[in-house]
């Protein structure tokens, strides 16, 4: 029973670097209800103000590829220093910004950070809690990050209508003032690095994977008039991708690919990304709906998504701990079900959504997203030898936050696609876009149960 205990400085390790985590994805939901706020302040329309989103996860999903390297030769506490360090510079940025540009450049900023703080928390965890806690306390660390959708739509419409939406940066700051004191006090070095060459090329090629690919969804409304700034940068992005599978396959990779030739485990992070592409996805379309088409406040959007947010933080635990003692399968087929009844119900009601059925169909969809996030993490790496983990936990986050930005991108796209609709009003089109992106995701809902039944049927 000894072997099974958590110390007390390892908890301390993963709680600051969580509470980074918690912040990046806090103030992500948050700016989410801010949205038409910023819209109005600044003159920008809904594609480009989602850029708040994109560019910040955009950031971490280039960042993120990095921390097998930083792993192998970076300090785990010099990391963190450098992780927090980025993020309090990029709050202070955005709480100052006076245009759209700085607040940007902030977020952008934030990124870094958490590009660097994410997979920290999580090698901390593989590496330092033994391993009959570890889907519990894999739990955990989803549920650090996934707490923060719970409270951040209702934590940004309070803001912005109370104190204004720069108090959302504003109000970070003691609490990270307080994670960077209990970081350098409790990071641990267990590891021995092994120093290795930076592989600056395939830094490029990941940077050029991601900027044009996200580029190419965030201006799929621009291929009828401008099909330029579509094909373009869809073209730089498959140059990246290309070119970054190449080299992974020679010396020196960032992050070990070969990963995926485990179909198992590329399974699991295909379901992961469709995971992550729907719960992003969801955080910008239901708020965005509530205010535009229902015309509610951004206070009020943020309540009615409040409960389910806070229902599938505690399932992330929770079904870590079912993990733990009955295996994957029965958590991951259960919450990929309720994924798939909560899209369906919001497809077919998508034109027709008020405030109470929005809050009841999310409470399922989050319950099945609490049971399957975590879970899918740890399922996957459980496929992958020890020597792998650390380039599986790259691999993971940073699919983790380029779904994200894809889910947040794509989506605000068909929404603006619907709006640029002559003849309709503001409130229809938005609905209309709505219901499209909704049906999109209920049928990656069915992939991910499909998926999911096939890589663990073999699981006890």
């Amino acid at each position: 029973m000894e072997e099974a205990k958590i110390s007390k400085r390892v908890l301390g390790a993963i709680i600051a670097t969580g509470i980074m985590s918690f912040s990046g994805v806090l103030v992500e939901t948050a700016m989410n209800v801010t949205f038409p706020t910023l819209m109005r302040e600044f003159g920008v329309s809904i594609d480009l103000v989602q850029w708040m989103t994109t560019i910040y996860l955009l950031m971490v999903a280039i960042v993120v590829p990095l921390s097998s390297w930083f792993k192998k030769n970076i300090k785990m506490r010099t990391l963190f220093l450098l992780a927090i360090s980025f993020f309090i510079l990029g709050v202070v940025t955005d709480a100052i910004a006076m245009n759209f540009p700085v607040l940007l450049l902030g977020r952008l900023i934030q990124g870094i950070g958490v590009g660097i703080a994410l997979p920290l928390m999580f090698n901390i965890i593989l590496e330092q809690v033994p391993k009959a806690k570890l889907g519990v306390m894999m739990g955990i660390g989803t549920l650090i990050t996934s707490i923060a959708p719970a409270i951040g739509p209702t934590f940004g419409g309070v803001m912005v209508t109370s104190l204004g939406w720069r108090f959302i940066f504003i109000i970070l700051l003691p609490f990270l003032l307080v994670a960077m004191a209990l970081g350098l006090k409790t990071i641990d070095q267990k590891s021995a690095l092994i120093p290795s060459r930076f592989n600056g090329l395939n830094l490029i090629f990941i940077m050029l994977m991601f900027i044009g690919l996200i580029l190419a969804s965030s201006n799929i409304i621009q291929i009828g008039q401008k099909p330029l700034l579509f094909w373009l940068p869809l073209v730089i992005g498959i140059i990246g991708v290309i070119g970054f599978f190449y080299l992974n396959q020679r010396a020196n990779p960032l992050v070990d690919v070969r990963v995926l030739k485990n179909l198992n485990f590329a399974g699991h992070a295909i379901s992961f990304a469709i995971l992550q592409s729907m719960v992003l996805g969801l955080s910008f379309v239901l708020p965005n709906y509530i205010q535009l088409v229902d015309g509610g406040s951004a206070t009020k959007a943020g309540l009615i998504v409040l409960p389910g947010s806070i229902l599938g933080a505690i399932f992330s635990p929770l079904g870590g701990r079912i993990l733990d003692r009955f295996g994957a399968r029965r958590p991951l087929l259960f919450g990929a079900t309720l994924l798939v009844l909560s899209l369906t119900l919001f497809s077919v009601f998508g034109q027709r959504l008020n405030p109470l059925t929005i809050l009841m169909i999310n409470l399922i969809f989050m319950v099945g997203f609490g049971l399957s996030l975590g879970n899918v993490m740890t399922s996957g790496l459980n496929q992958i030898n020890a020597s792998q983990k650390a380039d599986g936990n790259a691999l993971l986050t940073t699919i983790q936050q380029f779904a994200g930005a894809l889910g947040t991108a794509i989506p605000a796209a068909i929404v603006a696609i619907a709006q640029a609709s002559q003849g309709l009003t503001e409130s229809r089109s938005t609905a209309i876009g709505s219901q499209h992106v909704l049906i999109m995701f209920a049928i990656l809902a069915v992939v991910h149960f499909i998926i999911l039944f096939k890589v663990v049927k073999t699981q006890d």
